[in-house]
């Protein structure tokens, strides 16, 4: 009897090892067997940013969590700035960077591999409040603020020799935005999404001009390591679905809306 009892008992520890063994096996395959690290930004309202509760939130935070629960991927999302995100996945520290990131020819050339964008956006100058700028030609001999690396970087600097403004780079948007705020700079240049979004929400002595704006560019989820390309096509196939059922669409009108 107690034979039986026992070859019963080792019997059904081997039954549930190999079904704990066939779940995990599941898990790795739906993850693609792998634990992702993904980089972004730290400020940059409304695609990634702290809340009043102190909850890490935004387009971009929202998107992540869709596709990747649509497509079955796990993954940790740090929150490091623009220019540590970049560097963590120029070191292969990070897997992967969501942070606005604009697609663009000098990225891909120097080794950027983008996903599908997921939204357009344009860079806008911004100016005091009660500044009389009105033009490229009213910054002639000024300074204009812009945040290192960035879009808005590549875009001032293609205008400063034509309208001979120059430029100072920095870290982060905040400081950017202060820099103008104190009078140091002129104008700054942003995303105009986030540009908008910032003055209204924190109550920024800043305004946008209408008409002192780049073409749309979409904003691409990227890696820079070509081992990690199935991670891209799994974004792009999350990207797809979920704007296929809606849940795109109702991330973007729960933050610009």
């Amino acid at each position: 009897m107690k034979k039986k009892l026992l070859t019963l008992m080792c019997t059904l520890m081997l039954v549930c090892s190999l079904t704990a063994c066939g779940n995990a096996d599941q898990a790795a395959s739906a993850s693609g067997g792998k634990h992702w690290i993904i980089a972004t930004d730290t400020v940059f309202k409304p695609f990634e940013y702290t809340d009043a509760n102190g909850n890490f939130v935004g387009i971009d935070v929202d998107i992540l969590e869709a596709v990747a629960k649509d497509q079955g991927f796990d993954y940790e999302l740090q929150s490091l700035g623009w220019d540590s995100g970049v560097a963590a996945v120029q070191a292969g520290q990070a897997d992967a960077l969501i942070a606005g990131a604009t697609i663009n020819q000098e990225r891909i050339d120097s080794g950027w591999i983008f996903s599908d964008g997921y939204y357009d956006a344009t860079q806008i100058f911004t100016v005091k409040a009660d500044s009389d700028i009105a033009s490229f030609e009213d910054l002639k001999g000024l300074n204009v603020a812009v945040k290192t690396g960035t879009a808005g970087a590549d875009f001032a600097n293609s205008l400063k020799d034509q309208y001979g403004f120059t430029v100072t780079t920095f870290e982060d948007s905040p400081t950017m935005y202060q820099d103008v705020i104190l009078g140091n700079s002129a104008a700054c240049v942003e995303d105009a999404p986030i540009m908008k979004a910032s003055i209204k929400e924190g109550g920024l002595a800043l305004k946008t001009l209408d008409g002192l704006e780049s073409e749309a560019a979409p904003y691409g989820f990227a890696i820079m390591n070509s081992e990690n390309q199935e991670l891209v096509d799994m974004f792009n196939k999350g990207l797809a679905n979920i704007k296929a059922n809606g849940k795109y669409q109702e991330i973007l009108d729960k933050y610009l809306k």
